[in-house]
C-alpha cells in the first residue's frame, strides 16, 4: 500500500524528526511503500515595528539583527545541516509548499500523526491536519495514529469545531497518544479514539543504537544531561543540585538558540545521532521536554522532568503513567528531594512486553489492512 505521513514539518524538532521517522520504519518493515508529507521552512515577513525597534537596539549598542527574517530564512541551511543530514539519508519524502498540491493517485492511505499535529497553534492551517485537502478523495483510506493536542483543553473555535468533526468522521480508523486527547475526541469531535504509544516507541532501543553506531559521534563531556526547551530558575537550581549532589558534569545536546541577533555559524545544531548518543550515554536526564522522556525510559536512564505547563501537562501525565513513572515529574527542588529515592532509580520499562505497544502495533496493522 502506498502510505503519506502527515506530521508536523520537520525542521530541526529532534522529538518530530525521530517519532516521523519511526513510524516510517514500522510501516516499511509491515510491507507498505511509506513518504513522509513534509513543508519547507518558510521566510518570515518584516513589520516596520519591528525593523524601527532593531535600528534603535543597533544604535544604542545592543545586539540585533534588522532584517532577522531574511537572515535567518537564508542561513537556517547553516544552522540545520547536521540534522538535514539525517533526513535525506534516512526519510523517504515528498517536500510540498501546501498539501493541495498533493494527489490522489499518489496514495491508498494517509496516515496523519504523530506529534501536536492537531494543535491549532502548531499547524496554521488546521483543517488540512484532518485531510481537508483530500476530503473529495473517494478511495483514500484515513488514519489517525498517535496525533496530539497538545493539551486537555480545546483551542478550537466554534466553526473550526464543526468543520474538523465533520472531517474527523471521514476516517477509517482513529487513536491518539494521549488519554485527555480520548476525552476531546469524544466530548468536542462525537467519535471515538484509542489509546496508542509514540511512534518512537514502536522501535528498539536497538534500532536507536544501529543509528549512532552508523554516524561519527563525539562522546559526551559530562554524564548528566540537560535537554530543555524553556529555561527557567527551578530548573537551573534542580540542575546545579542534582550535578553537586552526583558529583556529575552537565552536558547538552542542544544547539545554542538561533534568535535574533545571533550568527548562524554559532547556532548548528547538533546531529540526530548525537541528540540519540546523548541518552544512550548519558547516567541521569534532566528535562521539560515530552521526547526526552520518552528516549530516558528507551535507554533506561533515571530522569526527572519539571512540568513544562506554558507547553501543556496533559502530554507529561499520560505518558508518565502509562509507565508508572509520575513520580518523575516535580514542580520544584522540595519535591525533587522528596522523591529523590524513586527518582534515581532507572525506569526498566520492558517494551517488549507491553500490552500497549502490541495493541498500537495491532492497530495499525488492522487499520491498512
Amino acid at each position: 500500500m502506498r502510505i503519506g505521513i502527515l506530521t508536523l514539518p520537520l525542521h530541526t524538532n529532534y522529538g518530530g524528526i525521530l517519532q516521523a521517522y519511526a513510524l516510517q520504519t514500522v510501516l516499511a518493515r509491515m510491507g507498505h511503500e511509506v513518504v513522509i508529507i513534509d513543508e519547507p521552512i518558510r521566510q518570515l515577513k518584516s513589520s516596520k515595528k519591528r525593523i524601527f525597534k532593531r535600528i534603535i537596539k543597533k544604535i544604542i549598542g545592543r545586539p540585533t539583527t534588522i532584517f532577522w527574517e531574511k537572515y535567518s530564512f537564508e542561513n537556517y541551511p547553516i544552522v540545520s545541516q547536521n540534522i538535514n543530514k539525517f533526513i535525506n539519508r534516512y526519510l523517504s519524502r515528498t517536500v510540498v509548499s501546501s498539501p493541495l498540491e498533493l494527489k490522489e493517485a499518489d496514495f491508498d492511505a494517509i496516515v496523519v500523526g504523530s506529534d501536536q499535529i492537531w494543535r491549532p497553534i502548531y499547524y496554521a492551517n488546521i483543517n488540512n491536519a484532518y485531510l481537508d485537502f483530500a476530503k473529495d478523495w473517494k478511495h483514500l483510506r484515513r488514519i489517525a495514529y498517535a496525533p496530539s493536542f497538545g493539551t486537555d483543553r480545546w483551542e478550537y473555535t466554534e466553526e473550526q469545531t464543526k468543520q474538523i468533526a465533520e472531517l474527523l468522521h471521514k476516517f477509517e480508523a482513529i487513536s491518539v497518544r494521549e488519554e485527555s486527547g480520548i476525552d476531546l475526541c469524544q466530548r468536542h469531535l462525537g467519535v471515538k479514539a484509542i489509546l496508542v504509544l509514540d511512534p518512537t516507541m514502536l522501535l528498539s532501543k536497538d534500532d536507536y543504537c544501529n543509528l549512532i553506531k552508523n554516524t561519527d559521534t563525539e562522546a559526551p563531556k559530562g554524564e548528566l544531561l540537560k535537554y530543555v526547551l524553556d529555561e527557567s530558575d527551578q530548573l537551573t537550581a534542580l540542575l546545579s543540585y542534582i550535578s553537586n549532589e552526583k558529583q556529575m558534569n552537565a552536558f547538552s545536546v542542544k544547539g545554542k538558540p538561533f534568535s535574533e541577533g545571533a550568527k548562524a555559524e554559532d547556532c548548528i545544531c547538533p546531529s540526530i545521532e548525537t541528540w540519540l548518543r546523548g541518552f544512550r550515554d548519558a547516567k541521569f536526564v534532566v528535562t521539560d521536554s515530552f521526547h526526552a522522556c520518552v528516549f530516558s525510559m528507551i535507554f533506561n536512564k533515571p530522569f526527572c522532568v519539571v512540568g513544562n505547563k506554558s507547553r501543556g501537562l496533559a502530554r507529561f501525565n499520560s505518558l508518565l503513567k502509562i509507565f508508572n513513572q509520575d513520580f518523575r515529574m516535580v514542580d520544584s527542588l522540595l519535591e525533587y528531594q522528596e522523591r529523590a529515592i524513586l527518582i534515581n532509580q532507572s525506569p526498566n520499562v520492558d517494551f517488549e512486553k507491553l500490552l500497549i505497544k502490541k495493541e498500537s502495533l495491532d492497530f495499525l496493522r488492522k487499520a491498512l489492512s
